[in-house]
């Protein structure tokens, strides 16, 4: 597990580290020792603490102008016994909310299981996007068949053309672009 990165291509573009309207403004990394595990397996250290000790994540895109986040998680989202998303939305989503983001794209290829609850937290944040949206790109099919259970396919688009592989290569406005042509392929 310590050898999963976030992806860090776009750094010379935006680091959270560097960015003062971020959660993550001044945080400082230590490379040379672990801090962090899940379930006793050691986390690369240039992921991102929110107050869980399974789910981590990475801002790796922030555009204040296009009012766009771009978020990569890892590890186990469990809303049943941690409550992850009361995590991610008072200590990230919120703080980005206050300084104008209204579209998420979460990036979740490193969600390796899900436990849901129920989905308060996911209708506040729904809510409080407006004119905004929320989307989850490449999210494993379980993960997925389990949001579909607690009815957070509701508050969260995912699946079909918002399966991107070729995310990597893309810049981050390319990404947005494609996500936003999405969502409002599906609202047209």
């Amino acid at each position: 597990m310590h050898e999963i990165e976030p992806f860090y291509r776009w750094e010379n573009l935006y680091t959270a580290s560097a960015d003062a309207n971020s959660p993550f403004y001044r945080r400082t990394y230590n490379y040379t020792q672990y801090t962090y595990d899940i379930y006793g397996y050691y986390i690369h250290p240039s992921w991102d603490y929110i107050g869980s000790d399974t789910l981590f994540i990475k801002i790796l895109f922030a555009n204040y102008t296009h009012k766009f986040a771009i978020i990569e998680l890892f590890g186990e989202w469990n809303d049943a016994i941690t409550n992850d998303i009361m995590y991610l939305k008072q200590n990230v989503i919120d703080k980005l909310l206050k300084k104008g983001i209204s579209q998420f794209i979460l990036i979740g290829e490193n969600v390796l299981n899900f436990h849901g609850s129920d989905d308060c937290y996911y209708e506040e944040w729904f809510e409080d996007v407006e004119d905004g949206w929320i989307a989850a790109v490449n999210f494993r099919d379980f993960v997925r068949a389990e949001w579909k259970k607690y009815n957070i396919d509701t508050y969260i688009n995912f699946g079909g053309n918002l399966d991107i592989e070729n995310w990597r290569t893309m810049q981050p406005l390319g990404l947005y672009n494609a996500v936003k042509g999405e969502i409002v392929r599906r609202l047209n």
